[in-house]
């Protein structure tokens, strides 16, 4: 039996949230652009990024909350949420299952987008 779609949607909306803010359940990446900020700004950058709730139709169309966008000290720094098989081979055959799934979140400069 198939999971009914606004539940399935809520269900990786609920999984994405519990990674993003604590970090549990997959990866999370740094570009080389934000590394080269130096580790003082990338942990400020992290905490902001583990408490963004700033989600709205234009940056979550799906309602997965898998991505944001932020500003700090005038840059423009984005955050994705990318889900893939446990191998980290391929996309997950299901983001809304977290034993076949490992989430990989990336925060960039807009700029390295």
């Amino acid at each position: 039996m198939s999971q009914r779609q606004p539940d399935r949607t809520a269900r990786i909306r609920a999984l994405n949230d519990a990674f993003r803010k604590t970090g549990n359940g997959g990866r999370f990446m740094i570009t080389a652009g934000v590394q080269a900020l130096g580790p003082i700004r990338v942990a400020a950058l992290t905490r902001q990024v583990m408490s963004f709730d700033a989600f709205s139709a234009d940056n979550d169309p799906y309602h997965e909350h898998d991505f944001g966008s932020l500003k700090d000290g005038g840059q423009t720094f984005f955050w994705k949420i990318d889900t893939y098989d446990k191998a980290l081979e391929y996309g997950s055959p299901d983001p809304a299952d977290p034993a076949v799934t490992t989430r990989v979140l990336t925060l960039m400069l807009a700029e390295e987008y």
